[in-house]
């Protein structure tokens, strides 16, 4: 009862915050319980009292104010707009992740608790913080060689506190989540619960830094043969879960075309080598970074592009490799049905659907598209209009393809920006291509008979395991039948104390929020 009240205290502070800021949290045509509506109407003046004094930030501004937690939360619901609308996720897109740096002191307690020496003693030099996240703050220093020559390094050193702060955050929004489904059913297609899962354990992996290094390293591998896009070299002796310590890249920023211009860089060429990298890190390896704004990308002085802050990332299985491959392809050759076959293959559509209504809805996204340059064309925009017809053919909310689309926005439009001629469909075709021939072509019918035996193998190896565990089943469901099921006392008595648990616990909620709306009308009335 305790935390319950806790965390409503915690989301009725987050609440007046936003309202203060005059934003809006949910869609406009949104379908509400009684109960939000009515919240609605009675704080209506309170978000135009806000509204009048200007605030052009709205929701963005909001987060920002209520800390760390918040903005993540705002990054990640801004690839979210089959939750929370397109409007409020373009809002959401343009929140910045700075706040201001902490303590030179506090940085250099951090690195010497984590690790186990000073400042001083590992690093030549080390600088005031020149860049300021809600997790982490970066500080450039140096390290010695071998061969006595100095190294520039950058020092990433995750906030004091950081993680508690973020846990008491994430068991409110949790709470908010079994909230919401339980008073408003049609919300569960959304899958609130899940949408919080995944930003927690997003954010884990954020706030332990060898999870970072461990990123890079991996797409180190990947891109190894790659001859235009590389990452930075990690110092593991001076790594830990909340220090990462890498090499500094001196390179030019990616959105500095007038700089890249004076050192002879091809933009085109840089707009296409972007686009074909991203591509074939999400096809070919099935892992990408996420988060790839013009900040977070660079151009070394052989004119590869150096991708940093490898904090969020993201994951495609072989079969959402295929799934992207294949519309790709299909749209390409303005072939609807097997674009709609290819969905229903991956289980994003109950087999209860059309194959057929669906290729209909396909090509209604398609065909506009025939009409249109080139140029015109965003592969991102396309992605995103599939995945809009989640509720209409009972498709669920797959976040991977969520990401996946918001970061080829951000890709395409560092592209463009690049090169405004760019040719999406041209620029991805040879890496569209060469997948199509490796997986789907001769050499990945033999793969996949290669691996089809292996799995059958396996399998008869396992016959005599699955036949005892048959033979068990068999024998309780036939006790059962005879004696039928049985329950000790201790079952029953904890099965009563849940449920008993469970009514408390929603009078309990149901009469806090009652008097968390008196209270917010006693405050907008005296």
């Amino acid at each position: 009862m305790f935390r319950t009240i806790l965390n409503m205290a915690r989301l009725a502070r987050a609440g007046f915050t936003v309202l203060r800021h005059g934003a809006r949290v949910v869609p406009e045509d949104a379908n509400l319980p009684e109960a939000v509506q009515m919240f609605a109407r009675l704080t209506a003046p309170l978000r135009r009292r806000a509204k009048a004094k200007g605030n052009e930030q709205k929701l963005s501004a909001a987060l920002t104010a209520l800390g760390p937690s918040y903005i993540k939360l705002g990054q990640f619901l801004a690839t979210r707009d089959d939750v929370v609308g397109r409007e409020i996720a373009s809002d959401l897109a343009q929140l910045q992740d700075k706040l201001p740096p902490f303590s030179m002191s506090e940085a250099k307690r951090a690195i010497r608790d984590a690790l186990g020496e000073p400042v001083e003693t590992l690093y030549e030099d080390f600088s005031e913080p020149v860049a300021a996240a809600s997790i982490a703050q970066v500080h450039k220093a140096s390290i010695r060689e071998k061969d006595g020559s100095l190294k520039s390094v950058a020092v990433k050193v995750l906030r004091p506190r950081v993680e508690s702060r973020f846990n008491k955050d994430l068991e409110s929004y949790y709470f908010a989540a079994r909230l919401i489904e339980r008073l408003h059913p049609p919300t569960r297609r959304l899958r609130p619960f899940a949408v919080v899962d995944t930003l927690a354990k997003s954010v884990a992996v954020e706030m332990d830094l060898r999870m970072e290094a461990a990123a890079i390293s991996e797409m180190a591998e990947n891109t190894a043969e790659d001859d235009d896009f590389r990452v930075p070299g990690i110092d593991w002796s001076r790594n830990a879960r909340r220090v990462l310590t890498l090499e500094w890249i001196d390179g030019i920023p990616l959105s500095d075309h007038e700089a890249l211009r004076a050192q002879g860089h091809d933009l085109k060429k840089l707009g296409t080598t972007l686009m074909q990298s991203f591509l074939r890190h999400a096809m070919r390896d099935g892992f990408f970074h996420a988060d790839m704004h013009p900040g977070n990308l660079f151009v070394d002085k052989e004119g590869c592009i150096v991708a940093v802050d490898f904090g969020i990332m993201g994951r495609l299985k072989p079969r959402e490799r295929r799934f992207l491959a294949e519309i790709l392809h299909g749209f390409i050759n303005r072939d609807y049905t097997r674009v709609s076959e290819v969905h229903f293959e991956a289980g994003y559509i109950p087999r209860t659907q059309s194959v057929a209504m669906f290729a209909q809805a396909l090509r209604a996204i398609g065909e506009p598209l025939m009409d249109r340059t080139a140029e015109e064309i965003s592969m991102a925009q396309l992605l995103g209009q599939l995945l809009q017809y989640t509720e209409v053919f009972d498709m669920e909310t797959q976040p991977q393809l969520l990401m996946l689309q918001k970061t080829m926005v951000v890709v395409e439009g560092v592209a463009r920006m690049l090169d405004p001629q760019l040719n999406m469909w041209t620029s991805s075709e040879p890496v569209v291509k060469e997948w199509m021939e490796k997986n789907l072509g001769v050499e990945g019918k033999l793969q996949d008979a290669a691996e089809g035996a292996g799995q059958v193998s396996h399998f008869v190896a396992e016959i005599p395991k699955l036949l005892g565990q048959a033979e068990m089943a068999a024998e309780a469901f036939a006790d059962m039948a005879h004696d039928g099921i049985r329950l000790d006392q201790t079952s029953i008595n904890r099965l009563a104390d849940e449920q008993a648990r469970r009514d408390r616990g929603g009078r309990w909620a149901l009469w806090i929020g009652a008097l968390s709306l008196a209270a917010i009308a006693a405050n907008m009335i005296f």
